[in-house]
């Protein structure tokens, strides 16, 4: 099969042909219809942290068609379409069994859906309803990352909300936060590139103020938020949410960063700010964020500004290391 294939650190992928997977038991093989080019595998491709090897095919955001069956499979049958929860992990253990399977001993994030097939665990997939496509399927995912970053701040309604950042994260919690009833949803970045995307999925007001972001968010805010969604992964980030939130106030961190953060603890200390971080999500929010796709969410689905087949993929997951207007962008491998 035809499939993108990592080449090393600060190296450009590849597209090669590699063996076709074959199923183990327990395993089925897909026919990938869409996967999405998550900000975690640009990650991946920059920083020793990840540990990813060359050789490697990324892709974790991905739906596709069963067309193979290893031993020992029962709930699937070919032609079914599905979703991916790449989470692989033993499913049998307590922690698997509560919907928590990032948390497994046995736990692995589960790559290969730059290629035209990949091989997953039958207890990974979730089947698609007629309603939802093989592109909503490759965006819940981001959705459900979202969705756990919204329960982890334990948003109430009425809130006032500050989401950092406009990528496909921080669009997803604009698009929770309106639906767990905030009252104001700013969305604070850079550049106005997704401005418009951010209002669609539910965003109040945008603002780009590089001289003075604390002032900004407040003045647009009318005060404090309540909670600062960290949506980027950029040092100076945190100690800036901190600035930004209010007496009691909660610092949700979903940004990524494998870099030292530094800032003065008596800050967040004088004002008893609660600092948690998010990371992965429940089963049970992967499949709320479909349940709100099947029941006819559309916002979402602004989220994707672009389709690519795979011999475009190594040029756009370059320029993607870049800000530009492209939000989610989505690999269809087999065109």
């Amino acid at each position: 099969m035809r499939a993108v294939v990592h080449q090393g650190l600060h190296q450009k992928l590849a597209v090669e042909t590699v063996p076709d997977p074959a199923p183990g038991a327990g395993e089925v093989v897909l026919s990938v219809g869409r996967c999405g080019i998550c900000g975690s595998d640009l990650h991946m491709t920059e920083d020793p942290a990840f540990g990813v090897d060359k050789g490697a095919v990324l892709g974790h955001e991905f739906a596709g068609e069963v067309i193979a069956l290893g031993k020992g499979v029962e709930r699937l049958k070919k032609g079914e379409l599905v979703s991916v929860v790449p989470i692989a992990s033993c499913g049998k253990c307590p922690i698997c069994l509560a919907g928590e399977p990032a948390w497994c001993e046995k736990m692995y994030l589960q790559g290969g859906g730059y290629g035209e097939f990949a091989v997953t665990n039958e207890n990974q997939c979730v089947a698609l309803p007629k309603s939802a496509s093989m592109a909503d399927g490759a965006i819940i995912e981001p959705l459900a990352v979202a969705l756990h970053g919204v329960m982890m701040a334990e948003q109430k309604p009425g809130d006032k909300v500050l989401i950092l950042g406009a990528g496909p994260i921080g669009l997803g919690v604009a698009f929770w936060a309106r639906r767990f009833g905030a009252k104001e949803i700013v969305v604070q970045d850079i550049n106005r590139y997704q401005e418009e995307r951010a209002r669609r999925m539910g965003a109040t007001d945008f603002i780009v103020d590089m001289e003075d972001p604390v002032g900004a968010a407040e003045r647009a805010l009318g005060g404090k938020a309540d909670i600062v969604y960290e949506c980027v992964g950029v040092p100076g980030l945190i100690p800036q949410a901190v600035d930004q939130v209010r007496v009691k106030g909660t610092v949700l961190i979903l940004g990524l960063c494998t870099r030292p953060e530094t800032f003065v603890p008596f800050v967040a200390l004088s004002k008893e700010v609660r600092l948690q971080t998010s990371a992965f999500f429940k089963r049970q929010e992967y499949e709320a964020a479909l349940d709100a796709l099947d029941a006819g969410a559309a916002e979402p689905r602004a989220l994707i500004t672009d389709t690519i087949g795979l011999d475009a993929v190594p040029d756009v997951f370059e320029s993607l290391k870049k800000r530009t207007h492209q939000c989610k962008v989505l690999i269809a491998p087999r065109g």
